[in-house]
């Protein structure tokens, strides 16, 4: 197998052949460093490689392998940390240099995961300054570049997750979601993202914003994301928000697809607006579902209005566990996030109040679609990747901080904790990719894997790679 086999190799079958003693784990994590190490500079998708230890790690994989004892699930295989994450003995910035040193002393369960089932960290992936946008640039780490137009960002927050996925630093990938921070990159950059429901795969620190960040897979096919979540997912005592009961056969029943589902489909959730390259895309790529057996019907589901709760909530918690830092931070700290914070500091506790319970309300505005469908498809973002240096496109109102309004099909889901993926449907006639979002049924995060699944199989998206590298 040669270097770029192995680049885009899924995680599925590298660990088959690991398994078979087919594949050297040191063989496979010298060539994805090597390719770090040549594309990382182009893109900054890696902020922290930890090459040394990660070949230490794929020697001891190996030696395992030969004795006969595979560590578990994802023995010997690479996998990336987001920058918001945790890692014993990994610095983990946040992409602040509040934080340029923090090396903690305790890795979150999910991480704990990864490890006892034999991935190996290679490094961490490049986020904005505590995950507050959903473009790609921090001012402690640069900007991270998307592979198919290095002109254009990343999205965010989990940026250089979605790099690494497009470009095959490795086959898998974390990302962190509080408002479409596994999608939105995960549409910029053509691969897959899947944000679980609120509490599968357990958080610590848990996050202080209202029960609406959810961490999931990032990969380059939905096979690899279910194992991944197979892995991730559970309860765990460390964080007592987490969801009880052990994770559905997500690798298992993979493939049952979605024949005789009724699936809604709303091109704009009513009123947001839609670049009309995106519309296009997506509504193309919705027919897939029907070619799958599935019967798809438009929908207008008027949701409530939540745009000015997302904008209180999400300014005030920001505010409220970072505006400690700005006596001593400001100079050195982004200015759209301080100005995000600063109009946090200005939200009363009654504003607070009445916007939690518009978002708690939210689900109630919801409820009567999920009586009837099994899934909803949207847009996952209301446009391409823009260009780097900005926070909104051109054609778009601007703001000194507020990003929300063209990524608007997003934060719904996080505030009803609804799981929700993005499949690449396709690409712009300027060649940048276009999501479509994949909404379940509450805790139904094996059927939304599924549905995605059947997508992947009527529109095959892996045979098209970045020219980059």
């Amino acid at each position: 197998m040669n270097a770029t086999d192995l680049w885009y190799t899924p995680a599925t079958e590298l660990r088959r052949l690991i398994r078979a003693k087919s594949l050297s784990p040191v063989e496979l994590m010298r060539t994805v460093l090597e390719r770090i190490e040549r594309l990382n500079p182009a893109v900054n998708a890696i902020c922290t490689l930890t090459a040394d230890a990660a070949l230490a790690g794929a020697k001891q994989a190996e030696a395992a392998i030969m004795r006969g004892d595979a560590r578990g699930a994802l023995h010997g295989l690479p996998v990336t940390i987001k920058d918001l994450a945790y890692t014993k003995g990994i610095r983990s910035m946040f992409g602040s240099f509040i934080h340029e040193h923090l090396v903690p002393e305790h890795d979150p369960p999910f991480v704990r995961r990864l490890k006892d089932a034999g991935a190996i960290v290679i490094g961490k992936t490049t986020t904005p300054e505590f995950g507050w946008k959903a473009v790609g640039d921090s001012p402690l780490t640069g900007i991270t570049r998307n592979p198919w137009n290095t002109e254009t960002t990343a999205g965010g927050s989990s940026a250089g997750a979605g790099v690494a996925a497009a470009l095959g630093f490795g086959p898998i990938h974390q990302g962190s979601d509080g408002a479409g921070s596994i999608r939105v990159p995960a549409s910029f950059c053509g691969v897959f993202g899947l944000k679980p429901s609120y509490g599968r795969v357990p958080m610590w620190p848990v996050s202080n914003a209202d029960y609406t960040s959810h961490t999931g897979p990032m990969t380059r096919t939905v096979a690899d994301a279910a194992l991944m979540l197979s892995v991730m997912a559970g309860p765990d005592e460390w964080d007592r928000t987490s969801l009880e009961g052990a994770p559905a056969d997500y690798v298992g029943e993979l493939g049952r697809g979605v024949k005789g589902a009724r699936i809604a489909f709303s091109p704009n959730l009513g009123s947001l607006r839609v670049d009309e390259d995106v519309a296009t895309v997506v509504r193309d790529a919705v027919r897939a579902f029907e070619q799958a057996g599935a019967r798809v019907e438009e929908v207008d589901p008027r949701f409530a209005d939540s745009s000015r709760t997302v904008r209180v909530m999400w300014s005030a918690h920001m505010a409220g566990n970072n505006g400690k830092y700005l006596d001593q931070w400001r100079s050195r700290m982004d200015p759209g996030f301080v100005a995000c914070i600063e109009d946090g500091l200005r939200v009363s506790l009654r504003d607070y109040v009445e916007a939690r319970g518009q978002k708690l309300a939210q689900w109630d505005a919801m409820r009567p679609l999920w009586e009837t469908y099994d899934f909803l498809l949207t847009p996952t973002v209301s446009v391409t990747a823009l260009p780097v240096g900005r926070l909104n496109p051109a054609h778009w109102p601007q703001h000194a901080w507020d990003w929300l309004g063209w990524a608007s099909f997003s934060y719904p889901f996080n505030f009803t904790g609804q799981p929700a993926a993005t499949v690449p449907a396709g690409f712009t006639p300027g060649g940048l990719p276009v999501g479509l979002q994949i909404v379940g049924r509450r805790f139904a995060d094996l059927a939304v894997l599924q549905a995605a699944a059947a997508f992947e199989q009527v529109r095959p998206w892996t045979g098209r790679r970045p020219a980059l590298g």
